[in-house]
């Protein structure tokens, strides 16, 4: 271990932080800037190695660094650094709940930030596939491919191994890997002409109405989920609207390191959930990854945009909004339907908004309710699943997920993710189908 990773070894007691994301800075891109903070990162991570369990960056690092002639990082070659940041996904556990050395704390240390970097210099530089570039153009591939006769065909094609096998070498997309269904009848066209006419009191942050974010897999893919939460928050009385219009939140693009993308993608979004928020609604995505868009990545790449900072304490995840009513004593618990034991796999992009443990808390007012909680990462991350070159490695991190599945022998298993739920599915490979926490509580409720 080098000189510079001597000295204070105690991680600090301080809540965590996060710096701005300084991406429109010259420095921000510059190679040699980048590669020195790599190894410094670096050098620290192989001195701890607190992270191994998470991903596949970390064991890739330190097989890296005990291969090398030095077996310290100063013997890895640089051009080795890109196979740790193509591992990464940027699923922001080892920021929030592994490393000690995250600011305050005097090293710094901000990993997956410092992975978005590197890829938002790799996609600068033009060095990112056309595949990747094409499966992160979620609002593209969802409107072709939820036109009616479309929609047939796309999700045949996903289903027939040889046609699948053939994609595998044409596009690198894993013949094995679970790909998302596309409905022509998409969640904004069923809530197109909706309206509730319900009426809610406020409570504590919530003001008990609120507006419904689709998001692009819970509009094209999953539309059930967003119809779910429709069905429970108005059962609780509270009325729900779709957001006028909407693009996708940027996470996939922000994965790509597309800087501009997510750009883009914001001014189209915020002015909109801005100006939802003036008029007294409450935000809410059913898509993990969407919200921890808004309330973290976003404020952090624009910090001093006004608007951007309101919809951050504006948008809410589905669980911690109903948590905050029954808090209030504003939840109906006229729950009609036990549900046994349930295998809940807590997504990684809702555990880092440090909201706690709401979807379990929620489930677990359901009478004769067993949650078994399962808090690993299911290595899918909405593109690195699929990947031919990197599916095997999402398996390996998915399988003690699917091994609690499995020795728990649950009733129900599913997770906020409804990507993470597809990917327990295909490590379980039986008859069972994940079902999501809205799925579950709407039956709870028997509505």
């Amino acid at each position: 271990m080098s000189d510079a990773t001597h000295g204070k070894r105690e991680g600090s007691l301080d809540a965590p932080t996060r710096h701005p994301i300084d991406w429109r800075s010259k420095d921000f891109y510059d190679e040699k800037s980048l590669f020195t903070e790599m190894e410094r990162v670096f050098d620290i991570c192989h001195g701890c190695r607190r992270c191994v369990s998470l991903c596949e960056s970390f064991p890739k690092l330190f097989d890296l660094v005990d291969n090398s002639p030095s077996m310290e990082v100063d013997g890895v070659d640089k051009k080795d650094f890109w196979q740790v940041v193509d591992h990464c996904y940027l699923c922001d556990l080892c920021f929030m709940t592994k490393c000690p050395y995250v600011p305050p704390h005097e090293w710094n240390l901000d990993f997956p930030h410092l992975m978005l970097r590197a890829k938002a210099q790799k996609f600068k530089n033009g060095e990112t596939k056309m595949r990747d570039r094409l499966l992160t153009n979620t609002d593209a591939i969802g409107k072709l491919a939820s036109i009616p006769v479309v929609a047939q065909t796309v999700n045949a094609v996903n289903r027939t191994k040889p046609l699948r096998q053939i994609m595998e070498g044409l596009l690198g997309i894993h013949a094995d890997a679970v790909l998302p269904e596309y409905h022509s009848n998409t969640l904004r066209k069923t809530l197109h002409n909706h309206r509730s006419t319900v009426v809610a009191a406020p409570a504590g942050r919530t003001r008990g109405k609120v507006a419904l974010f689709a998001t692009c897999y819970g509009n094209y893919n999953a539309p059930q989920i967003g119809a779910d939460m429709v069905a429970i928050l108005e059962h609780n009385g509270i009325p729900v609207t779709l957001a006028p219009q909407e693009q996708c939140c940027g996470m996939p693009k922000l994965e790509l390191g597309d800087m501009a993308a997510v750009a883009a993608a914001k001014e189209a979004n915020i002015p909109v959930l801005a100006r939802m928020i003036d008029e007294g609604w409450d935000i809410i995505a059913p898509i993990p990854s969407c919200v921890l868009m808004f309330k973290q990545e976003l404020p952090l790449m624009f910090p001093n945009d006004a608007e951007v900072q309101k919809v951050r304490t504006g948008i809410f995840d589905p669980f911690e909004y109903l948590m905050l009513r029954h808090k209030a004593g504003l939840l109906k618990t006229d729950f009609k339907k036990p549900l046994g034991k349930v295998a809940y796999h807590a997504a990684c992009h809702q555990r880092v908004q440090n909201i706690g443990a709401k979807t379990r808390e929620v489930l677990e007012l359901v009478p004769n309710t067993e949650i078994i909680s399962i808090e690993r990462c299911s290595g899918h991350d909405g593109t690195y699943a699929v990947k031919k070159e990197f599916h095997e490695a999402s398996m390996k991190i998915c399988k003690p997920v699917v091994n609690k599945v499995l020795q728990s022998q649950v009733d129900h298993y599913g997770s906020d993710c409804p990507m993470a739920g597809h990917q327990i599915a295909n490590g379980l490979r039986d008859e069972r189908v994940p079902e999501h926490p809205l799925q579950l509580l709407r039956q709870a409720y028997a509505i």
